[in-house]
């Protein structure tokens, strides 16, 4: 928290305070005494001594020192200057002929140009960040694919003003998966703030998340140790290994462990977690992927229809139960919060396999791909800095963490240059005006708003070599004032999530678990070597070689 200091040159240079200062019988004394050494101008002392009131003694002599201003003089007052009012400007861009417009930007976006490609050229078509286009799906599966985009780190905070926007339905962007996908309800990630159950069920998960704190660094060490062993043996074995394989492995039995207390292999659900998990989020999401399928199929059918989703309804199930019989402390408290333990056990499904699982399925190898590209002498530094906090603290432990300035930068910074989810969608709820860096834009009520984060993160006009990983961009006082412009949590980094607003419930958590990635992994490697290729989601890492701790 900032605090606030007053200057006590207020209380001497203030007309009103000088005035009731000299009704005192001091000032009186002090007037006399000036008016008889015929000084002309008095208004302030350096020092002095007050009367006592129960005996009359002689004037003392008192010191006195001009000054430049009289009582009736009032003290200069500058305001400050008002910030240039930016120009007004009419949104550029338009959305096309119906059904034509969104499908022709929707073959830009995945196929002409590419999903970047798409955004930036637009942006120099137009000379602006905030415009209109399309985003996909379109027909048949949204028919309001219009959106008003804002592409800059100015612009993109107005999609988490609740008082200007809301989210109701809008999680995945312009459509909404069926409910049938999550038993019937409409889980927490797409209920706005002012709907009654928002409330409820964020604090559920926030019960969640604090009644098993203490067991997630021992869970998550006794975890990825396991995942480390097994890379150790298939890169002996075979010269490679997948890191994303192990990892899938190795979150879906972290978060079981360390939420529930369970291991899914001693459960009826067995190994089979992460592959349910990833047909159930592919049901959900593929109007919005690239699978590299030919594009007449990928683009005719999964871009264009959806899936039915009793297709999955018998895997879901499992995953279902897998939930209910391991969470039953949770579902009671959700009872005492008016939750029916039904429709908590499906937010808990989808908070834990889509939002967590899903995001670590996402972020780490994108992390480790980052890390990696920056070389053994980053490595080299971390090492050191971990192994040291660590040595010093006796544990790893939250505590020594923060004693860890780089490896914190280094996941901010990893959240900041590819953040795991990139798109934000919100309604405008009334006409409200937003501001690029260069112009002022007029939003009407109703308007769909996009924000493609990896622009607004990666704003030249914020960071200094925006569009490169700089591992200790957030170390010191300078640095970490810039982790307001951190945006991966729908919100700004430096704030947190409350009942009240749509950040992530789990941001904490996620920074956590990042962390511990880091600090597992370079307490047991000097350092590392990779290969990288496009996925569907994320990165797909090969490790191609460990070097063990040396010391």
């Amino acid at each position: 928290m900032l605090s606030h200091q007053f200057s006590l040159i207020y209380i001497i240079c203030s007309p009103t305070i000088l005035a009731q200062l000299f009704i005192t019988n001091f000032v009186l004394e002090l007037l006399i005494m000036a008016a008889s050494s015929s000084l002309s101008t008095l208004s302030c002392f350096s020092t002095c001594s007050l009367p006592s009131s129960s005996q009359t003694k002689p004037p003392r002599k008192v010191a006195l020192r001009l000054i430049t201003a009289t009582l009736s003089e009032k003290p200069p007052t500058s305001k400050p200057a008002a910030p240039a009012k930016l120009p007004m400007r009419k949104i550029p861009g338009d959305y096309g002929l119906p059904l034509i417009g969104p499908w022709r930007d929707r073959q830009d976006y995945f196929y002409n140009q590419g999903r970047d490609e798409f955004f930036k050229s637009r942006i120099q078509k137009y000379q602006s960040t905030v415009y209109r286009t399309n985003m996909p799906p379109g027909p048949f599966i949204s028919f309001r694919p219009n959106v008003v985009a804002l592409l800059d780190g100015k612009s993109f905070p107005a999609l988490f003003d609740t008082d200007n926007v809301e989210k109701r339905d809008l999680f995945t962007g312009t459509f909404m998966p069926s409910t049938d996908l999550t038993g019937g309800y409409r889980t927490l990630s797409y209920l706005d703030p002012s709907e009654p159950n928002h409330a409820k069920l964020k604090n559920l998960m926030f019960f969640m998340l604090s009644s098993r704190r203490d067991h997630v660094i021992p869970e998550f060490h006794a975890t990825y140790v396991q995942m480390f062993q097994g890379l150790e043996a298939e890169l002996a074995a075979k010269g490679k290994a997948s890191f994303g394989a192990a990892n899938d492995v190795a979150a879906f039995n972290f978060l079981a462990r360390s939420f529930y207390g369970v291991s899914p292999n001693e459960s009826k659900l067995g190994p089979d977690g992460p592959s349910i998990v990833a047909k159930w989020v592919l049901f959900q999401l593929h109007p919005l992927l690239r699978l590299g399928l030919p594009r007449p199929v990928e683009d005719g059918l999964l871009h264009t229809f959806t899936l039915p989703p009793f297709l999955i309804k018998k895997d879901y199930t499992r995953l279902y139960d897998f939930f209910y019989d391991n969470s039953s402390p949770i579902l009671d408290h959700a009872e005492t919060l008016g939750v029916a333990r039904d429709e908590a056990c499906h937010n808990l499904v989808f908070a834990t396999c889509f939002n967590t699982f899903g995001g670590m399925k996402i972020f780490f190898p994108n992390m480790l791909k980052w890390v990696g590209r920056a070389g053994a002498r980053l490595h080299a530094d971390l090492a050191r800095e971990i192994r040291s906090a660590v040595k010093s603290s006796g544990a790893v432990s939250m505590g020594a963490m923060e004693s860890m300035p780089l490896m914190k930068s280094v996941v901010y910074e990893a959240l900041r240059i590819e953040p795991p989810v990139p798109s934000q969608y919100a309604k405008a709820k009334r006409d409200f005006v937003i501001e690029s860096h260069e112009a002022a834009f007029q939003i009407r009520e109703g308007e769909m708003l996009y924000g493609f984060q990896p622009l607004a993160t990666k704003d030249p006009k914020i960071f200094d070599r925006a569009e490169e990983f700089v591992a200790d961009r957030f170390v010191g006082e300078e640095g970490e004032k810039l982790l307001k412009h951190v945006l991966w949590s729908n919100g700004p980094e430096n704030e947190s999530p409350t009942l009240h607003n749509k950040q992530c419930a789990g941001k904490d958590f996620v920074v956590l678990i990042s962390r511990l990635l880091l600090v597992e992994f370079f307490l047991r490697y000097d350092s590392f070597d990779i290969e990288v290729a496009a996925s569907p989601l994320g990165a797909a890492v090969t490790v191609t070689s460990l070097k063990r701790a040396t010391f």
